[in-house]
């Protein structure tokens, strides 16, 4: 569990004061947590009484314990994949890499999902599936695979949807967005500049910015209205993908149903497409 998930996970039991804190730590996190007592508290227009109240309630011993936390974060969420080696490759057990690997995997997957909220799923879907919105989607280095097959999906179930292209031309594809459209973006730690230009941009602009990230939260989170977090961390050089690719197939799955007529329609008229070009080959 991150700092902010335990956090998050005592909010009700926090008073306003301490909610305040709480905010202030999350928008800038976990920067915010990193200087001292008096300068959180000042950031948040406490007492420093009220953040180690809420430190003690969250289950800190004090303010150097928390802080020592985020920064275990914080050196996990800019660690390379060598680093990533090295915090695993001592700690493996003695058994197959198929079994130690998929195991971890898995395990990320199914805790994942079982932390997503339905009502923020639910909120996604209903921003896609109001065909009024122009959807743009975005990836970084590795995790542009994952938008691409969102993408190509999402463009068979309904109109407007754009694909934001990755190097120097991504300004071109972002210049139609407008007040209401949405922008998915996919940033995994060591979260790329150019992904949170984008956002910002668009955020800008008055778009709704949806946020596919990890446990540790790409700093686009703080304009997102909707953000969801997995875990991804394996025994191995490079993160997983699995939990997100889960994700965006529980999506296309759920838009499918709901705007089924529309679909088919899309469908009928791809496949006529498809016989033209004699893409696929046939076996009748």
């Amino acid at each position: 569990m991150t700092v902010s998930d335990r956090l998050i996970r005592h909010r009700d039991q926090m008073t306003p004061t301490e909610r305040q804190l709480l905010n202030t730590l999350l928008d800038d996190y976990p920067i915010a947590g990193l200087g001292s007592i008096t300068e959180l508290a000042s950031a948040a227009s406490v007492s420093t009484t009220t953040v180690a109240r809420m430190l003690q309630k969250t289950g800190f011993d004090g303010y150097p314990q928390f802080q020592a936390a985020l920064r275990g974060e914080l050196k996990q969420m800019i660690s390379d994949p060598i680093s990533k080696r090295n915090v695993w490759q001592n700690d493996l057990p003695d058994e197959h890499i198929l079994n130690r690997y998929s195991r971890q995997a898995l395990d990320n997957q199914t805790r994942s999902l079982d932390e997503i909220d339905p009502r923020d799923f639910d909120g996604l879907c209903q921003l896609l599936g109001d065909p009024e919105r122009t959807v743009f989607i975005a990836g970084g280095r590795i995790t542009g695979t994952l938008a691409q097959y969102m993408y190509l999906h999402l463009q068979m179930i309904r109109p407007h949807v754009r694909r934001v292209a990755r190097g120097g031309s991504w300004p071109h594809d972002l210049l139609d967005v407008k007040a209401g459209d949405v922008i998915i973006a996919f940033d995994v730690r060591r979260y790329e500049n150019a992904t949170l230009q984008m956002t910002q941009m668009c955020h800008d602009k008055g778009a709704e910015v949806v946020l596919f990230t990890d446990q540790w939260r790409s700093p686009i989170h703080r304009i997102a209205k909707h953000t969801f977090s997995s875990r991804i961390a394996v025994p191995s050089a490079w993160d997983t993908c699995l939990p997100i690719l889960m994700l965006i197939e529980c999506t296309i799955a759920a838009l499918q149903e709901t705007l089924w007529d529309s679909v088919k329609d899309r469908t009928d008229a791809l496949e006529m497409a498809f016989d033209r070009t004699k893409l696929f080959r046939k076996f009748l």
